[in-house]
């Protein structure tokens, strides 16, 4: 596996740590690090490793109450976004957005668990 170094890091806010696991390693590839739920977890994909923070981790109580959620979200390539969109949506997972197709390519947000967003994409 990939050292703290090779990688680049982001962290979601999640309300359950399993769900949010359950979400990125079952429908999105990524694969668990590390699992100290239910206040921590950390998931892998490539060199993105997703540190998905639960009400009790450090992470969580750093952020102020009153802190909303952007518009931020990370980006996931995919080769055939039609088949995703099908799979997911036969999953029952949640889309965010229509399809959109601009001058790169075509994208669509879904959400996890806790709403944070995730946006797949088809490069042209």
């Amino acid at each position: 596996m990939a050292t703290q170094d090779d990688l680049a890091s982001v962290r979601y806010l999640v309300d359950d740590v399993a769900a949010a696991i359950d979400f990125y390693t079952v429908h999105l590839g990524f694969e668990v690090r590390t699992n100290a739920a239910p206040a921590f977890a950390d998931v892998v994909r490539g060199p993105l490793r997703l540190l998905l923070s639960g009400p009790a981790s450090s992470g969580a109580r750093a952020t102020p109450k009153d802190t909303a959620a952007g518009r931020n979200r990370i980006h996931l390539v995919v080769k055939d976004l039609d088949a995703e969109i099908d799979r997911l949506r036969a999953a029952g997972l949640p889309f965010a957005s229509d399809l959109v197709s601009g001058p790169g390519g075509r994208q669509i947000l879904l959400t996890d668990p806790a709403g944070n967003l995730v946006e797949l994409f088809e490069p042209r």
